[in-house]
């Protein structure tokens, strides 16, 4: 199972102290994802994540994930995302992955909150 971590900012910040921060943490889950580590800083966020590897091996998975500056940090399984990535796909979408996360954000480009629902 994977380890998310972060911090979310509401003004100026010291990135580098938060970096090294979600660092600490993303150290401290090493059990929740022995196959690697990521940690994305943007604006008013840092994220870290480690990951267990389950669909896409490959480093193209790694997370925190940015897809059309959507990011995302996941832990879970969607059983029918082939089904919601085909349906995406017709509509113009491209993937570049094989995971599951990847979906995710692009249906929230596509249906907003309600892709939730």
């Amino acid at each position: 199972m994977c380890g998310i971590s972060g911090i979310v900012f509401r003004s100026n910040f010291d990135k580098k102290k938060a970096v090294a921060a979600v660092e600490k943490m993303n150290e401290r889950q090493i059990c929740r994802g022995p196959d690697g580590s990521g940690i994305a800083a943007t604006e008013r966020a840092v994220l870290g994540h480690r990951r267990l590897s389950i669909l896409d091996l490959t480093s193209a998975g790694c997370q925190p994930m940015n897809y059309n500056g959507i990011w995302i940090s996941y832990n879970g399984e969607i059983y029918n995302f082939k089904e919601l990535r085909r349906q995406l796909e017709e509509k113009g979408y491209f993937f570049r992955t094989k995971t599951d996360t990847e979906v995710i954000p692009a249906l929230y480009k596509e249906y907003g909150d309600s892709a939730f629902s």
